[in-house]
């Protein structure tokens, strides 16, 4: 390639670039002045918001205790707690999921002797970590399948290489936040246990899973090995993960957490946001849940009732209170149909960043919180429908 070639593909890029940032600040504005939403994620919110979080946070903690150093204190109060919650036997708070998920697989690839992990070609670590797992871990990813659904029991049985341990992402977002049925996920750890391999569940969504698997959180997590769970994607709080299993992984994580770094000097902000999480949005997740199936089912209809040629709900019915959103269009064509209806009506109905989902289509994801349980069928049909007549002008 030319240097002429080369200066005018950076130029090129650099203005896509330009224009995708000029679009999310213009999205996050819009989002902060609309009245109406189906959710309000915490890096739209202004600072003043997210500490207000923390308001009554004697609540939930005591706060004359003496605060914590290097991960005792408060952040102990958290592990014991999210250990309860999951019915584990212990559990480490991380800074970041990405770290957490490294060590736990790094610990078991020193105990089963393979440091061979076999995972959805769709998972985080493949989609988002720039190939961390083999770079900073020593460990070699293997994928079991990529198409948009959870692996079979028959693909983990018959998988071509031998693995240590096998990682499913409950619910598999990139595919639309799908979670399998609770046959077809114990039949898949089945699957791995004959072939000796430990299970470890990238949970970073598993709060939510309850009510699609009408099953408790012990007796999902008791399905694994190890778990990792998030304290900000679901439960809002201002980040950090856990990694909760055995006593022993868990003792043998510290010390690993504490090689990669994540042996943070003070953390009670952060843990107080997370306990919060876990007193006011854990309970309310099974009602968002019910909601999101209730928004889905109308935008259906008020697509239908716009006469969209094609549009798709994904799934039909959530798995968990967040789904895909599919339309015959071009992404930035339903990124500026969404900005206006919020500029113009107050009402943003899809406040994420719509992408290509193939030729010819538009994708986008919609998650349903406290803010989304005060609309009805009918207020989300009669957005989708003027939603649709913005797209088609």
């Amino acid at each position: 390639m030319s240097d002429t070639a080369a200066q005018a593909e950076q130029q090129a890029e650099q203005q896509v670039e330009q224009r995708h940032k000029r679009q999310r600040e213009r999205r996050v504005a819009v989002h902060r002045d609309a009245r109406r939403v189906l959710a309000r994620p915490g890096f739209i919110t202004t600072l003043r918001e997210r500490i207000a979080l923390l308001e009554g946070a004697d609540e939930l903690y005591d706060l004359d205790a003496p605060s914590d150093m290097y991960g005792n204190g408060i952040v102990e109060a958290l592990e014991e707690r999210t250990a309860a919650l999951l019915g584990t036997e212990a559990a480490a708070f991380f800074p970041t999921g990405t770290m957490a998920q490294q060590v736990a697989l790094r610990c078991w690839a020193g105990r089963t002797g393979s440091p061979v992990v076999a995972l959805h070609g769709l998972s985080h670590p493949e989609m988002h970590e720039r190939d961390a797992f083999s770079l900073v871990s020593g460990l070699r990813p293997v994928r079991v399948t990529s198409e948009p659904r959870l692996p079979t029991a028959d693909e983990v049985r018959d998988f071509e290489e031998p693995f240590g341990a096998l990682m499913l992402e409950l619910p598999l977002r990139e595919a639309g936040y799908l979670l399998p049925t609770w046959e077809e996920l114990t039949e898949v750890v089945e699957a791995a246990r004959e072939r000796d391999a430990v299970v470890h569940l990238d949970g970073a969504r598993l709060w939510e899973c309850t009510v699609h698997f009408d099953r408790p959180l012990p007796e999902i997590a008791g399905l694994a090995d190890s778990v990792y769970v998030s304290f900000y994607k679901s439960l809002k709080g201002y980040g950090g993960a856990a990694l909760a299993g055995p006593r022993t992984l868990v003792e043998e994580a510290k010390a690993w957490r504490h090689r990669y770094g994540g042996q943070l000097f003070q953390q009670f902000p952060t843990v107080l946001s997370a306990l919060a999480g876990l007193e006011r949005e854990l309970p309310r997740l099974p009602e968002y849940v019910a909601h999101a199936r209730v928004v889905a089912a109308a935008l259906r209809e008020g697509f239908a009732e716009a006469g969209l040629p094609w549009a798709r709900v994904h799934p039909e019915v959530p798995h968990t209170h967040e789904f895909q959103v599919w339309l015959p269009c071009d992404p930035d064509a339903a990124g500026e149909a969404a900005l206006r209806q919020g500029e113009e009506t107050g009402t943003l109905l899809f406040s994420r960043p719509w992408d290509e989902g193939g030729p010819g289509i538009a994708l986008t994801e919609v998650g349903v919180e406290a803010a989304g349980l005060e609309w009805t069928a009918d207020d989300v049909r009669a957005a989708a429908v003027d939603f649709a007549a913005r797209l088609k002008a």
